[in-house]
């Protein structure tokens, strides 16, 4: 009895997927669950797994291949017909290999390495890509104290100028980092795109999450962070301005009574963006654990469709990776986008008094052809007053 291997559904709003690896070969034996082939989407890797044991008998579509929902991609004959020597590994093999994800095993195969070195080199159930990157870098430690060690012959010296190794790696770019490409740029072209920026001194939250993040840990079992605090002014400055939170539907202006906010998170695979929905109705310690376990998601490539689909408002925060001024880019069809930036401590007069403080910009780019100047630095000025100023939202008084 043969079976058709086929393309999972995919979503109204992903009309493509690429074939990223085949982990099977035409001929090998699967065990029933056992992965067959990574599909990749814009947004998420999709894993297709044997539905029954057998073999896989044909693959009509090759690694790199555009495919779309529920296309025919291999068959799969039900029953091993080779002998368990020759075509899959004893179970004691099996049951000794380690968990990969999609991501962990795309790491080993551009790397060279072998599951089974990184296996004896670690002796875990399950690898995630910080194992990878941790092997990756014993490795060239070791080899870098091994050639200390060794004397090695004394070469010609390469003439001035020219580099002794020279190298160029050509790989093709990945379905998901395609469609940011194309997203980022469709919103430059589409939008007429205007940045307003503003700073916001931290020092009144900074001082609160000093007296009471031990207490919040307590009794949330979640750390008290900043994101969550900028989250919460953000609702609140969307419900009294809601033309920031609205979108361009045609000839049509979409109104929103509720904020779902995007938070932009750079993953292995690229940027993306997933969303806390109902925001506005979460509290601080409710918002930190959603962050939280979509954090842990990104980290594992476990993002779903669901988890990135839709979005009023969007967040980026680059002052994770040290940046002090940006200018954020839209992301549609959402008219607006928050960027937050690094804490620095810089001279500001305060009361005419020349002060310390911990102080960041922010960058709130929006769409002109719905939000006017005056409108957008509004709402900036109203999230600055909100985070200088958290009891004024704590206490329902904003």
């Amino acid at each position: 009895m043969a079976l058709d291997v086929k393309v999972p559904v995919l979503p109204e709003s992903v009309v493509e997927a690429t074939i990223a690896r085949w982990h099977k070969k035409a001929g090998d034996s699967v065990e029933q669950d056992e992965l067959l082939v990574d599909i990749e989407t814009d947004k998420v890797v999709l894993e297709v797994t044997a539905v029954s044991a057998g073999v896989l008998t044909e693959i009509t579509e090759k690694e790199g291949a555009q495919v779309r929902s529920e296309q025919l991609i291999g068959s799969l004959k039900v029953g091993v017909t080779q002998s368990a020597t020759e075509s899959k590994p004893s179970k004691e093999a099996k049951d000794s290999s380690p968990k990969t994800s999609p991501a962990v095993r795309k790491m080993l195969q551009e790397n060279s390495i072998e599951l089974i070195d990184i296996q004896n080199n670690l002796n875990k159930d399950r690898l995630i890509p910080e194992d990878v990157i941790a092997y990756i870098a014993s490795q060239k430690a070791g080899a870098g104290k091994k050639k200390k060690e060794v004397k090695e012959p004394q070469e010609a010296t390469p003439s001035v100028g020219v580099s002794a190794t020279r190298e160029e790696k050509r790989e093709p770019i990945s379905t998901i980092r395609q469609r940011i490409a194309q997203r980022l740029v469709e919103a430059q072209q589409t939008a007429a795109m205007l940045t307003t920026f503003n700073e916001v001194d931290m020092s009144a939250i900074m001082d609160l999450r000093r007296r009471y993040k031990e207490i919040f840990m307590e009794k949330h079992d979640v750390k008290l962070g900043f994101m969550s605090f900028f989250m919460k002014s953000v609702c609140e400055s969307l419900m009294k301005f809601p033309i920031v939170n609205a979108s361009i539907d045609g000839q049509e202006i979409v109104y929103r009574n509720y904020c779902d906010i995007g938070v932009a998170v750079a993953s292995e695979r690229g940027l993306v963006v997933p969303v806390i929905r109902d925001a506005h109705t979460l509290s601080l310690a409710e918002l930190e654990k959603s962050l939280g376990a979509l954090a842990q998601k990104a980290r594992k490539t476990q993002l779903t469709l669901d988890d990135m689909t839709g979005g009023s408002f969007t967040i980026t925060n680059g002052g994770v990776f040290g940046s002090l001024f940006s200018t954020p880019i839209l992301n549609p069809p959402q008219t607006a986008i928050l960027g937050m930036h690094k804490i620095q401590e810089r001279p500001v007069a305060v009361d005419g008094q020349v002060v310390i403080r911990p102080m960041m910009y922010l960058a709130l780019s929006y769409d002109h052809r719905l939000i006017d100047g005056a409108g957008a630095v509004s709402f900036l000025v109203a999230i600055k007053n909100l985070l200088e100023e958290p009891e004024r939202f704590l206490l329902e008084l904003a």
